[in-house]
Order: structure tokens, then C-alpha cells, then sequence
């Protein structure tokens, strides 16, 4: 029975009465503390983070306007998080409907602010309008400062309500708002804010909003010289730097990528696309900086351009007289990475989470400004011209190779219901929703978990070493490679069709939580990695449902006499030592390091690692899948000085156990 039900149906205890006394009215800010997740998405890390995305919105708004030039945030000490900005500054003058100070109505009225009036913006992120003041409510205390005509003015505020009416307190000779937040700890699971998050959202911000500089400071962190780690993000080239940035990590097929930029109707249209000689599509959608997620029609008309323009090209040149097949419209965007961002007056979404746009207008708009600007391109341009074409045709040789691998695993009868590979030991469950499969490495510690596993709703299937680096094959040798057709098989989904290779049919998954049981070692975090490469490119949509998870088995079991302690951490392995110390020796103590699954027995790897019980899963998601992005073709592509890089970067981090 949902929230909803509960509040509302009659039950047993008072007779089922149902009566006027029973509706609740929530005033103000109440609706949003009662049902957090309908206004920020989750009351988790994600949650959390949000706040202060619709802060900074706010600022960016401004900036969108022309009145704003720099954004500051803070992560302070106590946990609490400063936005400021040098913008206007939120009005703070009398509001005569509502009978007080403006800047209360923006911080504690839902549905309140400039962006409704298109006199003040004519096009902003942050279209709920509950913003700064759904972050009021959620808040356990905020303060706002306006620095306004040669003033400052200030209002406290603790869970929404203000705790005392505008005031001035100062004088000033700047312009702009500081927001300081802390987020409500009887709200939200976790209150811990991850910089890198963040960082990566402003610098996000900066390459979409040109020449605004956008600065993160984290004083929960120092560095070497002892001040609080700090960055700034600044763009002058805007979209044109930003593609440079995503595809750092692969090989680039052009010297310069192609930028297009233009108005239509009203709308600012920009463009920036560049082709790699990786085998996968990196698209990425904005609307009012906004990150649409699942496209829409801005995404829709720029598809059809480029379609429909280097087809155009493509038949002039005569480069596909020989080509003994068709081409669709995903071999033209195969090594493609693109950025489309469109600002709109009037955006329509779909769904309360803003992931697609609706607008018909803008498909129009969109493919007429990069049909016109592409094929100029492509005629002052011949020889980039020629390399892209060649992609593509190699694209479609490689598409027309892949379907008939395919065809060839359906006629072995392997996605038949009675293909199931033979290594898989399966459950005897049949709700999906109760069912879990462990994609184990190598046959010895799938042996183990076999015979450790509840048979009832626990499935393993072993892999046979590092499977296949996907980031670096084509299509018809990732659908012919064994164990990712045992993978294909076992989950029940789809291998991909010829309209789209990476479709799935999720209503046929067998299994809602598919875990990863590697080794605690270098080699298992390899096999790992090589595994969350193959989901996120073939099998995203499984990790955005939250069916994806990893184990994690104890790094020591410690001994003393009879008494027996599993460690996971370094840390919980001193600790408990620590216990056992006596005038300063470690006396009977008998510590071993699992470094393979296969060195604990059935029982132990039951108890510590597979038993709902006791077992600890990590979920993997996607918060912010540029980053991921990067990360995995930073990881597992052929450019070798990004990966040394991150390596050189990030070994302080590394630790060698015992």
C-alpha cells in the first residue's frame, strides 16, 4: 500500500470513518519537509547535492540576464555550503500582495520569483519555481544577504520560517546574494557534500555559460601549503572547449573540432561535434543548461541534420558507389562526440525530473541552424570531410558484420528460454524482483559460491578471466565474445536489434540485483572495471534502475583462540589489533589476508559476503555521467598520457596491503 493510501482510505481502528477532519491542508513550506522526494528526487547523496544546484541556478540565471560575472561556493567546516554571486542582488522592497519584504516571499513562498516574468529572464534553468525556497525548506537553518544599493540586508531562517523580519545591517559598495544553507540532518540519510561532485557540476556550468567564472572552495580539505582546496572554472570558448575536455581521452579523427553557433525564432543555438575512433556515440543534450538526459526534440533535429546532411554529401562524393549496403542513421553517429545546447523561452518537459525536452519548435530550429552550418562545413572542409565519411562507412561495415553475428547466436538457439549458458547455476525463484545473480570470477570461486549461494534466490555464473575491454572492439566482436553472450543469456534481455545495438528489453530481465564478486586484488578490480565498462555502454539502463551492485568480500579475518573477526578496512584491522595488544606486542594474534575469493571456504564467503544478513553491497551509479564517461574511456581506451595522468594524480591514493 503506498504514503497515499495510508493517508487517505479508512481502516480498522476508527470504525472506517472518512470525513472533512480527515484532509489535511499543508501550509507554506510544510508540503515540501513532508514529501521531499517530489521536489529535489531523493533525500540521499543525490538529494543533498541538488540544493545546491538550485542555488547556483539562481546565480546562473542572472548570469543568463547579464548581470552576473562570478559565482563563489563554499564547503564549510560545519557542513553547511555558502553560494554567492555578484549579481543584482534578490529585491528586498515591500511585495504588496503578500504583505512583506520580497526577499521572504522568493525564500519562503513556493512558486515565487522573476523567472515567471520574462521581463526579468527571458530564458532560466530552474523552472519549478521553488528553488531557494524548497532549499529554505529542507534547511535546518539559512541565512540570505543581499548586498543591494550601496546596502546589505540579511534574514534567518530555521526549517522554512523566518526567524525575524529583512533588516539592514550594513553598508556596501557591491552588488549581488549570499546563500548560506544547512541542509537538514532529520531529512536527509546523508549530509556528507562530495566535492567532486560538485566541481564537476560547475565546471559543467562554466563551459555552457561562457566567460562566467565559477569558483569551489572546500575548507573541510587542504592542501599541501595548508589552504582549503580550491578551483575556478572559466570558459572562454564556451561548448568549443567543452568537446575538447570530454574527448581528451580518445584519439580525434580532426585537428579542430566543428563548432556551430546561431539564432532561430529567438532561440540561441550551439553546437560543438567532434569524431573519434572509438566504436560508441557520446551525445550530450543541454536546455537552459539543464542536462536532458533522455534527449527531446532538440536532440531529435540534430540528429536528423546530420543524418540527412552527410548523406547528402556522402552521395555527391561518390565514396559509397561500392558500398554493397545501406546506411542508417546510427553509423553516422558512430566515434561521434556531440553537444547540443539550446537556450528556451518557454521549455516544456516531460516529467517532473526535467530529462526531456518537448517543444516541436525547436526540432525545426535545431536541424535547419546545423543543416545550413554543417554542410558549409563539409564543402570548406573536404578532407575532414573525406575522414568522416570513411567512419562512416566503416561504421556501417562494421553494423552489417555485427547483425550477422548475431544472427548467427540466434540460430545456435542461444537466446532461446531454454539457452541458458551451461556454467550458470541458476535459482529456483521466478520473481525477478527476488532474484539475484553473482557474475563471479573464475571457476574456482564460482565453485565455492555455488556451493556457499541460498539456491532459492541466488544465481552465479562464473566468468572465465578479464572479459572483453568493449571500449576498445567492434560490434560483431563483442557479440561473438563468449562469456558477454553467456552475460546477454543469462539476464534474459536482448542482444541489441538493427535499428538499435545497445536496446534492451528490461521487462525480460531475470534478475533485479546483478552482483560483481571479483578478487580483493589488482587483477579483480580489473575484471571489475572491465565488467562496469561493458554495462555502461551496452547495459546502462540496468544501472540507472539500481540493479547493479558490487560485492565486497573482508580484506583479513583475525584470529585469537577461538574468536574470529573479519575485517573490510585497513582501518577495522588496526582497530581490532589494537585490542589485543598487550604491553605494546600483537601475542597470539593470527591475521590472514584474503587476496582471492577462492581462499575462503563456502560457509565464510556465505556469511561475510553473500547472506542479506550481513553482507555489505555497494550500488553503482550514475551521478554524473560526463564524468563517467571520461573516466571509462580515460581507463580503458588507447590514449596512454591521459590514464598516465590520473595515475600520476591519484597515486598518493593507492595503498599496498601486507
Amino acid at each position: 500500500m503506498s504514503d497515499i493510501e495510508k493517508d487517505v482510505l479508512p481502516n480498522g481502528n476508527d470504525n472506517g470513518s472518512y470525513t472533512a477532519d480527515n484532509i489535511q491542508v499543508l501550509e507554506g513550506l510544510e508540503a515540501v519537509r513532508k514529501r521531499p522526494a517530489m521536489y529535489i528526487g531523493d533525500t540521499g547523496t543525490r538529494g543533498l547535492h541538488h540544493l545546491v544546484y538550485e542555488v547556483v541556478d539562481n546565480s546562473i540565471d542572472e548570469a543568463l540576464a547579464g548581470y552576473c560575472k562570478q559565482i563563489d561556493v563554499y564547503i564549510n567546516e560545519d557542513l553547511s555550503i555558502t553560494v554567492r554571486d555578484d549579481g543584482r542582488g534578490i529585491p528586498v522592497g515591500f511585495h504588496e500582495k503578500e504583505q512583506k519584504s520580497a526577499l521572504e516571499v522568493v525564500m519562503t513562498v513556493l512558486h515565487a520569483g522573476g523567472k515567471f516574468n520574462k521581463e526579468s529572464y527571458k530564458v532560466s534553468g530552474g523552472l519549478h519555481g521553488v528553488g531557494v525556497s524548497c532549499v529554505n525548506a529542507l534547511s535546518s537553518h539559512l541565512t540570505v544577504k543581499v548586498y543591494l544599493d550601496g546596502k546589505i540586508f540579511t534574514q534567518e531562517y530555521a526549517c522554512g520560517k523566518p526567524l525575524f523580519d529583512v533588516k539592514e545591517i550594513g553598508e556596501t559598495t557591491e552588488t549581488g546574494t549570499e546563500v548560506t544553507f544547512l541542509p537538514d540532518n532529520s531529512i536527509f540519510t546523508t549530509t556528507e557534500y562530495h566535492y567532486e561532485v560538485l566541481s564537476s557540476r560547475l565546471r559543467e556550468l562554466a563551459y555552457l555559460n561562457k566567460e562566467i567564472s565559477l569558483t569551489i572552495t572546500d575548507y573541510r580539505q587542504k592542501d599541501d601549503a595548508g589552504n582549503p582546496i580550491s578551483e575556478n572554472f572559466y570558459s572562454k570558448l564556451g561548448l568549443k572547449e567543452f568537446i575538447v575536455y570530454l574527448d581528451s581521452s580518445r584519439e580525434k579523427l580532426m585537428d579542430e573540432p566543428i563548432y556551430i553557433e546561431g539564432e532561430k525564432n529567438g532561440m540561441p543555438i550551439e553546437v560543438a561535434m567532434q569524431y573519434n575512433s572509438s566504436f560508441a556515440e557520446y551525445m550530450y543534450s543541454y536546455v537552459n543548461n539543464i542536462n536532458t538526459h533522455e534527449g527531446g526534440t532538440h536532440l531529435a533535429g540534430f540528429r536528423r541534420a546530420l543524418t540527412r546532411t552527410l548523406k547528402s554529401y556522402a552521395d555527391k562524393s561518390g565514396m559509397l558507389t561500392k558500398l554493397k549496403f545501406d546506411i542508417n542513421g546510427d553509423d553516422f553517429r558512430e566515434g561521434l562526440t556531440a553537444i547540443i545546447s539550446v537556450k528556451v523561452q518557454e521549455p516544456q518537459f516531460e516529467g517532473q525530473t526535467k530529462t526531456k525536452l518537448g517543444n516541436n519548435e525547436v526540432m525545426g530550429a535545431v536541424d535547419q541552424i546545423v543543416s545550413e552550418m554543417l554542410n558549409n562545413y563539409l564543402e570548406e572542409h573536404p578532407k575532414e570531410a573525406r575522414i568522416i565519411v570513411n567512419k562512416v562507412i566503416l561504421a556501417a561495415t562494421a553494423r552489417h558484420a555485427a547483425r550477422k553475428a548475431r544472427e548467427l547466436v540466434q540460430r545456435k538457439g542461444v537466446l532461446s528460454s531454454g539457452g541458458l549458458p551451461g556454467k550458470l547455476a541458476d535459482c529456483s525463484e521466478n520473481d525477478p524482483s527476488l532474484c539475484e545473480i553473482y557474475l563471479v570470477e573464475g571457476d574456482s570461486a564460482g565453485g565455492t559460491a555455488k556451493q556457499g549461494r541460498d539456491r532459492k534466490f541466488q544465481a552465479i555464473l562464473p566468468l572465465r578471466g578479464k572479459i572483453l575491454n568493449v571500449e576498445k572492439a567492434m560490434l560483431h566482436k563483442i557479440f561473438e565474445n563468449e562469456e558477454i553472450k553467456n552475460i546477454f543469456t543469462a539476464f534474459g534481455v536482448s542482444i541489441g536489434t538493427e535499428e538499435d545495438v545497445k536496446a534492451l528489453n528490461l521487462e525480460k530481465l531475470r534478475y533485479h540485483k546483478i552482483i560483481i564478486m571479483t578478487d580483493a586484488d589488482i587483477d579483480g578490480s580489473h575484471i571489475a572495471t572491465l565488467i562496469l565498462t561493458f554495462f555502461f555502454r551496452y547495459m546502462k539502463e540496468m544501472i540507472e534502475q539500481g540493479y547493479v551492485y558490487i560485492a565486497t568480500p573482508p580484506l583479513y579475518l583475525i584470529k585469537k583462540g577461538k574468536e574470529e573477526k573479519y575485517c573490510w578496512t585497513e582501518e577495522e584491522r588496526l582497530e581490532i589489533i589494537a585490542n589485543y595488544v598487550k604491553d605494546g606486542k600483537e601475542t597470539g594474534v593470527h591475521i590472514q589476508r584474503y587476496k582471492g575469493l577462492g581462499e575462503m571456504n563456502a560457509e565464510q564467503l556465505w556469511h561475510t559476503t553473500m547472506n542479506p544478513m550481513y553482507r555489505t553491497l555497494r550500488q553503482i551509479t550514475i551521478d554524473n555521467a560526463i564524468e563517467a564517461d571520461r573516466t571509462f574511456s580515460m581507463l580503458m581506451g588507447d590514449e596512454v598520457p591521459p590514464r598516465r595522468e590520473f595515475i600520476e594524480k591519484n597515486a598518493k591514493y593507492a595503498r599496498i596491503d601486507a
